[in-house]
C-alpha cells in the first residue's frame, strides 16, 4: 500500500476516538519506536523511559475522547512528552548524567568493521554525545526533535510551547557550539 493511500495520524485519531481499536493499533505502531527513542535519549535510563512511555500513551488515551485536530498528531504527541519530560526534571531538580557504564555497553556490542574503525567511530560518536551533554536543556531538545524525530519548526514550537523564530535561534546556536566543540 503505498504512503498516499494510508490514513492519516489525524483520521486515525478521530476513528480511535470514535471507538475504532484498529486505529489506536496503527497510530501506536506508527510512532512507539520514534516516541520511545526520544524519551531514552533525554532520560538515558531504559527503565525510566519504558514508565515515561507508558505515562505518555496512558494521556494519550485519557485525552482521547476531547482531541481535536489542531495540531498534526505527532505534534501533540510529543508536546505530552515534552511536558511530561518537564514535570520529571522539576521534580528532580536537574538531569543525570550518562549511565557510568556506557562505554562499556558500546564496548559490548557486536561489529564485524575492524578494531580501528569501530574505534574511530565510537571515539566520534562519543565526541558528539557529550557535545551534545554540554548543550543547555532548550538547545539541546530542540536540536534533537529536528535530527532524531525530524519534526518541522513549527511542529518544534508547537511540541516546545516556543515561537518558531526562538527554535531556529536554538538550532542554530546548537549547531554553532557543536561545530565549536568538533572542530579538531
Amino acid at each position: 500500500m503505498d504512503a498516499a493511500a494510508l490514513p492519516t495520524d489525524e483520521s486515525l485519531m478521530l476513528a480511535w476516538a470514535g471507538g475504532d481499536l484498529r486505529a489506536f493499533e496503527s497510530l501506536y505502531a506508527r510512532h512507539r519506536n520514534r516516541l520511545y527513542s526520544f524519551l531514552l535519549r533525554q532520560l538515558r535510563d531504559a527503565a525510566l523511559a519504558d514508565e515515561m512511555f507508558q505515562d505518555v500513551w496512558q494521556r494519550v488515551i485519557a485525552a482521547r475522547a476531547g482531541w481535536q485536530p489542531e495540531a498534526a498528531f505527532t505534534t501533540w504527541l510529543f508536546r505530552i512528552a515534552h511536558n511530561r519530560l518537564n514535570d520529571h526534571w522539576r521534580a528532580l531538580k536537574h538531569r543525570p548524567s550518562a549511565p557510568g557504564d556506557a562505554d562499556e555497553r558500546v564496548a559490548r556490542m557486536s561489529d564485524t568493521r575492524t578494531p580501528e574503525t569501530q574505534l574511530s567511530e565510537f571515539e566520534q560518536r562519543r565526541r558528539l554525545q557529550l557535545a551534545m551533554e554540554q548543550l543547555p536543556d532548550d538547545q539541546r531538545t530542540v536540536l534533537q526533535l529536528r535530527l532524531e524525530q525530524e519534526l518541522s519548526l513549527e511542529e518544534i514550537a508547537q511540541v516546545t510551547g516556543v515561537g518558531r523564530e526562538t527554535v531556529k535561534s536554538r538550532l542554530r546556536y546548537a549547531m554553532d557550539k557543536l561545530r565549536a566543540e568538533l572542530s579538531p
